[in-house]
């Protein structure tokens, strides 16, 4: 009999994050290494592991997490959105909470673009005045 899974994709900056929630003691995987060692900053694995926290099931499931693209801040907050949708998936109870944590609103913010003429998205050339 197959084990019973949660699966969610979260989306932030350019990461995606696909996230399996498995019944477990609350052991976290990114990309086949524990969280501690892909994430050396602390704030970062605060963030991803939020949602849990919020709902109280930080102990109750082992989150499973293939992340790709972007820097490790984007990661981060991919993971964070896969875990949130997962969590819906297991119980659509938990929507009260994890929306009024803004955990399911995808991050709309990306980069802006280079504009000819600028040297960066809004960045000008030097003015001189002679």
């Amino acid at each position: 009999m197959a084990q019973v899974q949660y699966i969610g994709t979260g989306r932030r900056k350019s990461s995606v994050a696909r996230v399996r929630l498995v019944p477990g003691n609350g052991r976290v995987v990114v990309n086949g290494r524990d969280i501690e060692e892909y994430f050396n900053l602390e704030t970062l694995r605060v963030v991803a592991k939020q949602p849990l926290v919020a709902t109280e099931n930080a102990g109750s499931y082992d989150v499973l997490v293939n992340v790709s693209g972007g820097g490790y801040t984007g990661q981060a907050g991919a993971i964070r959105h896969g875990i949130a949708r997962a969590l819906l998936q297991a119980d659509p109870e938990y929507r009260a909470v994890l929306k009024s944590a803004g955990y399911l609103t995808r991050d709309a913010r990306m980069k802006e673009r280079k504009k000819y003429g600028l040297k960066g998205a809004r960045r000008a050339p030097q003015f001189s005045k002679r």
